[in-house]
Formats: C-alpha cells, structure tokens, sequence
C-alpha cells in the first residue's frame, strides 16, 4: 500500500514533466550516462520498477531494449502507457509494487529502481524490494537503484535562499529531521513551496550496505548531479552545459563529495 502523501503528489501527474524541466535535464542526462555504462547491450530485457510516467522506458525502448514499466501510482501507468503507444517499438506498463513483483524468478537482465528506495522510508521495504530486484535477475544481471542524498534539502535550501528567511518558517526544522535521520516528511498536504513529499534520504554509506545486504556485488555508488546541481539555474545557458555535466562526471565517485548532489546511484551484481 502506497502511503497517501505520496500518492497525492504524484497524482498531479507532473512526473513526465519534471526532467524535462530546470536543472532536472542535468539529472536526466547524467542517469542516462550511467545507465548506458552498466546496462547490458540491447536488445537486454529490462524491469523498470517505479518507472514513473515512462520517461526512461521510453528512452530505453527506441534504443533497442525490451522494457517493461511497473509503478504503484495509476496515473503513472496510463501516462507511461500513453507514452508507449506512440512509439515504433513501445514498452509495457502495469501496476505492481516494488515489494512484491509479479514477474518470474531470473527473468530479467537489468533491474532499474530509479525512485522506489526514496518512498520506502521503512529500511525493511528498501531491503525487499532489493531483494525482489536480485529475484527476478538472471545471475550476471544489474541492478541501478537511485537515492536521494542526505544532504538534500540542506543545500536545496542554501541554493533557494530558505533556510534564512521568514517566508520558509519551519523549513529549517525539515532539515534538521532529514540530516539527523533521513526521514523526509513535508507538513504541508498542499506541497506548500515544492518541499516534496515523504521520503527517506540515503546517506551513500547506507545505500552501499542496503545493497550489499541484500546480496548484490556492489559495483559502486555514483554521484548524479554532484556539485553541478548547486548551479542547476546555469543549465538555462547552452554554453555552460557542457561543463556542468563534465563536473558532475569529475567527481562522481569522489568519497567526500557524492552526497552533495541531490541523487545517488548505486550499481550492483547478481553473482
């Protein structure tokens, strides 16, 4: 069951937009650059779990993989089978929880959880649904689980001028849970200034055990946006893309800086 918070966000239905929007196209090309280092070639079978509006389906579907999308919000899977309608060689959706897949045991060569781990603020539900992704993987297959950082509202704050000023009264007390634990939660039912929704933010020496625990050969953690994400309002200029994600590549394993980014990745193995 998907807490009700978090199905009210989503059900605004602006998740097939958000990549595509601000700083979030640094996001989307630095997930696409790591995806097309680990994944397996086309045309690999892969479980997109928590795919969301199909935005990474379908990039994955034209370049040749057999892609099949599962998400537990409603919108999500008609957006995503829109989505996949219209294209040449689409993909398939349907409802499913990352917890508890209905797909066959070694079934699947690459497994994405790009945002389930973040909405299980349970460290037991992370666990399962690792260890449903290490299931259904063929041995040899990979796993590319995402995390939101820690640190995450933190510097969010810093960039967006909200920890200082009165009109964000009570932000600083976010922060303050999210550092001490990772438990995200946003008091307002309204999203009140974009503060997101219930979660639970990964410090990288934590995603690393939650995958390892769960069996997989940790191939390592990356920083997504890395430092660039400071600058995401830079993206609005052409000719300064290029070096924020050359940056964000730089030092996408250094260990004192892959928190400081708003996502992580972590890559790992199926022996």
């Amino acid at each position: 069951m998907i807490d009700e918070s978090i199905l009210r966000y989503y059900d605004r239905g602006n998740e097939q937009h958000r990549l595509l929007e601000d700083g979030g196209n640094l996001e989307m090309i630095r997930t696409r650059e790591l995806l097309e280092r680990f994944l397996p070639p086309a045309p690999a079978t892969v479980l997109d779990v928590g795919g969301g509006a199909g935005v990474y389906a379908a990039w994955l579907a034209r370049r040749g993989y057999r892609v099949h999308l599962v998400d537990p919000v409603p919108i999500h899977v008609e957006q995503a089978t829109a989505t996949a309608a219209v294209l040449e060689y689409g993909f398939t959706a349907a409802l499913d929880d990352a917890r508890h897949l209905d797909t066959p045991d070694e079934s699947q060569d690459a497994v994405l959880l790009l945002g389930p781990l973040y909405h299980l603020t349970e460290r037991s539900d992370r666990l399962l649904a690792l260890t449903e992704a290490r299931r259904v993987l063929r041995p040899g297959g990979v796993v590319l689980a995402v995390a939101i950082s820690r640190f995450a509202s933190l510097l969010d704050g810093l960039r967006r001028n909200m920890l200082a000023n009165p009109a964000f009264a009570g932000f600083d007390e976010i922060v303050a849970r999210d550092l001490q634990s990772g438990q995200h939660r946003n008091p307002d039912p309204d999203n009140r200034f974009g503060w997101f929704t219930t979660a639970f933010f990964h410090h990288p020496d934590e995603l690393a055990t939650e995958v390892t625990e769960a069996g997989f050969a940790l191939d390592g953690i990356y920083g997504i946006e890395g430092p660039s994400g400071l600058w995401s309002e830079a993206w609005d200029d052409p000719v300064r893309r290029p070096s924020l994600v050359a940056a964000a590549r730089a030092v996408e394993q250094e260990p004192s800086l892959i928190g400081i980014g708003s996502h992580l990745l972590a890559a790992g193995t199926k022996a």
